[in-house]
């Protein structure tokens, strides 16, 4: 498969910006989409230095990782430099030089891909502070082969590269919650899956963007995030799993928008898709969705569109379902469930829920589900004096567990 034309890099952080046509960011700068078609060509010019300074500041990105060239050629002190630490700012394909490594065997793509893969698996029983920059670490090795690869090595590494970006990004958005970090993590890899020409992944990280603005709060920028996922799938073939996902996405951005109405309706959706199926192969790294997820995300909403009896029958049959390795779902189920409990005026329920969410979180640290703790919580104050809440407040700030929260 050939590599796509253009600049893909720019067009990445374009759509990861939220700019989802060449005519938004044209008008953003101020200038014509003549010129930003001619910046997403084979060919960039380089830009004028006060448009150049708005593109930088907008996009989030120095021009040569925009897929800019220095008039001149490369700059001499550039060529010098070594490869970027991994655990400083986030690196990505431009930002190292060539001949960095010297000449690969044909195994190489092989090689780093086994290592993403076992990555993938880590992530699901290792502590996010400790496979965390093992990911960074590995996406500047992808960074330093990438240049020196070409054909098919060079698109089986970049489309790996993509991918231990995305984790990296799903740590620091789900388990470090540092949003910020992951806008520009996951940046880095949509343009890796922009090297590799793989619209599936790309679909996926694009859908990714979507939960940061999702739960701000920012109904207007998660949608246009999730037409561009779509967008991607289209180019597929995607498979039905792949589809429901996009649908759960956009699902929970509504739901946290306040929109529950229009959630259940994609979380409806996404049910018959499943239920259709196709005769697609699911991608082997979509492996933090399964129909039993899909489920999770609905009793999730319907707890916040205050269907308590709909939203408890939902989740207990969710954490009845949950395979046991699935340790970090269960404690944003256990607190969903206290959530539901709560809402209905039984404290005692909750407050055992929310006990067995913590005693999940002592051996699976997630903070997602520290936070659906802590919002049932707030939801308890009216019952503080009661003695299941005691108990409750005794765990939630022991020294163990507030150590650990403060920690991350």
């Amino acid at each position: 498969m050939s590599r796509p034309a253009g600049n893909t890099r720019l067009k990445a952080a374009r759509l990861a910006a939220g700019y989802a046509s060449q005519q938004a960011l044209a008008d953003a700068l101020g200038v014509g989409v003549r010129q930003v078609r001619r910046w997403e060509s084979d060919a960039p010019p380089w830009p004028q230095p006060g448009i150049a300074q708005a593109l930088t500041r907008i996009l989030g990105q120095d021009l040569e990782s925009l897929g800019f060239s220095p008039p001149g050629g490369v700059q001499p002190d550039r060529a010098r430099r070594a490869v970027p630490s991994a655990t400083a700012a986030v690196v990505g394909p431009a930002a190292v030089p060539r001949r960095a490594v010297t000449m690969q065997p044909a195994t190489v793509a092989q090689d780093f891909e086994a290592v993403t893969r076992s990555h993938r698996r880590l992530y699901w029983s290792v502590a996010p502070a400790t496979l965390h920059p093992a990911a960074l670490a590995h996406a500047a090795l992808g960074c330093a082969l990438l240049p020196e690869t070409a054909g098919q090595t060079r698109q089986l590494i970049a489309a790996a590269l993509a991918e231990t970006y995305l984790l990296a990004g799903r740590i620091e958005f789900f388990d470090l919650r540092d949003a910020d970090r992951a806008q520009q993590t996951l940046l880095r890899a949509l343009q890796a899956a922009g090297e590799a020409d793989a619209p599936l992944l790309g679909a996926a990280i694009l859908a990714h963007t979507a939960f940061i603005p999702g739960w701000a709060g920012d109904r207007e920028a998660a949608v246009e995030r999730m037409v561009a996922a779509r967008t991607y799938a289209r180019r597929g073939p995607a498979s039905a799993e792949l589809l429901a996902w996009l649908d759960a996405v956009e699902a929970e951005c509504e739901t946290r928008c306040g929109h529950t109405r229009s959630a259940l309706h994609l979380i409806g959706h996404a049910e018959s898709v499943l239920e259709a199926g196709s005769e697609h192969e699911i991608p082997e790294w979509l492996d933090w969705f399964s129909p039993v997820r899909l489920a999770a995300f609905k009793g999730n909403t319907q707890l916040k569109a205050g269907h308590l009896p709909q939203a408890r029958t939902t989740l207990l049959g969710v954490l009845d379902q949950l395979d046991p390795s699935e340790e970090k779902q269960a404690t944003v189920v256990l607190g969903d469930l206290a959530a539901v409990e709560a809402a209905t005026g039984d404290p005692n329920a909750a407050c055992a829920f929310a006990l067995r969410a913590l005693d999940q979180l002592e051996r699976t640290w997630y903070a997602m589900g520290m936070d659906r703790v802590r919002e049932v919580r707030r939801t308890l104050a009216p019952h503080q004096h009661e003695r299941c809440v005691h108990e409750l407040d005794d765990r939630l700030y022991g020294w163990t567990t507030t150590v650990s929260a403060l920690s991350r």
